[in-house]
């Protein structure tokens, strides 16, 4: 009873919301240097690796003395670029990719402390700056995906739901002439768990509509809000890249290969149910073998890598977001410099621009916040400090 209690720990409790704070920090701090590595002429999986690197070096800082703790990567780190949607997450084995100056470059990274579970996801434009300003279809799809993010941000409140989500980013992708991606999906985030029960999606297909429940927000649950938009017809499709990014299911089954067994158990020592790449592993061939039996008998959930139309961009913004009882608390998500996007179009419909016009934090609520932090800096190796305030 223990152990479920433990795993039902909601941020209705102050420590709680500090972890969630802390892993938060880490994400958007990382994010911020993996974007600063994405220049003319990186390899993309050495930007892959160094991500993943700070983000074990950073949450291993944290909580030394408690040796049970779980804390580590909760999504490991994706490079996408241009028209790839998303997963793109390369092996040592495989082809190296080179950015190039004006690639459109997605970042999608995440990490738990104690299972509590923070992800982001940012776009960036390599070599823009604000006197080399992004223009044309690049401009309008980043924007877009912006826009529509900060529309979810403002719509995921108690009593709402999903479908106003789904709605408004429909209507904030077509203000730009752009689609988001049909049926991705914002899941709840539990403790240990990455994709909660409860989800919506962005884009569905009316089979979509049928199969997904209605999903209704309430106090103190936990989002990543994931807005992928597209310049093309916001179809990802599957194209020959190797998938890298798996998670193991909550489900047993009697393999039969050793290699599988071995990777099923090392999997579940490593990672529990987070999201990994197999990149991780120390022989690489050993887990792409050990994988596909897994697979095949629906142990892992593959990330499939997905692709728009050669041609087409994909932007892409995620962030994590608790719901407070007085108000959002956005834990994740660098800022946006919309200066710095050249785009002929906006948005005219006058519900969505006074949605926008509205104010997205949350009133103050620092004194408990700050309590739960003092109560756990003894904790932390982060040069002593936890801070429980908004910043």
């Amino acid at each position: 009873m223990a152990d479920k209690e433990e795993d039902e720990l909601t941020p209705a409790t102050d420590i709680v919301v500090t972890k969630y704070k802390m892993a938060g920090d880490m994400v958007n701090g990382i994010l911020k240097e993996v974007q600063n590595k994405c220049i003319d002429g990186a390899s993309v999986i050495s930007i892959c690796e160094f991500g993943d690197a700070r983000l074990l070096d950073e949450t291993g800082k944290v909580f030394k003395k408690d040796k049970e703790m779980k804390k580590g990567i909760a999504f490991p780190t994706c490079i996408s670029v241009n028209n790839c949607v998303c997963h793109f997450s390369p092996l040592k084995s495989e082809p190296e990719v080179i950015l190039k100056d004006g690639d459109v470059v997605k970042i999608d990274l995440g990490a738990h402390i104690d299972g509590f579970i923070a992800v982001a996801a940012h776009t960036w434009v390599v070599g823009s700056s604000m006197e080399k300003k992004v223009t044309g279809r690049k401009a309008d799809v980043i924007v877009a995906a912006h826009q529509a993010s900060e529309l979810a941000l403002r719509l995921v409140q108690p009593g709402k739901d999903g479908y106003a989500v789904s709605d408004a980013v429909q209507k904030a992708a077509e203000a730009y002439k752009c689609k988001p991606i049909e049926g991705m999906l914002s899941h709840q985030l539990k403790r240990h768990v990455i994709d909660g029960e409860k989800a919506f999606l962005q884009n569905p297909t009316e089979e979509q509509r049928k199969e997904i429940e209605r999903c209704e927000f309430e106090v103190h649950e936990v989002y990543g809000v994931d807005v992928l938009v597209s310049t093309g017809d916001g179809k990802g499709r599957e194209l020959d890249t190797r998938t890298t990014v798996y998670k193991k299911k909550d489900f047993i089954y009697q393999l039969k290969m050793k290699a599988s067994r071995q990777f099923l158990s090392e999997t579940e020592k490593k990672f529990g149910l987070m999201p990994f790449t197999l990149r991780s592993f120390e022989d690489e061939r050993k887990a792409k073998m050990g994988v596909v039996e897994c697979v095949k008998h629906e142990l892992m959930q593959p990330y499939n890598v997905l692709y728009e139309r050669e041609g087409d961009y994909v932007a892409q913004f995620k962030f994590t977001l608790i719901l407070m009882p007085n108000g959002p608390l956005k834990l994740t998500g660098l800022p946006f410099e919309r200066d710095m996007y050249d785009t002929q179009y906006s948005i005219e419909d006058e519900q969505l621009k006074n949605l926008l016009a509205t104010s997205a934090s949350r009133k103050a609520a620092k004194k408990k916040k700050k309590k739960a932090g003092k109560a756990i800096a003894g904790n932390s190796n982060n040069n002593g400090e936890v801070d429980g305030e908004e910043d």
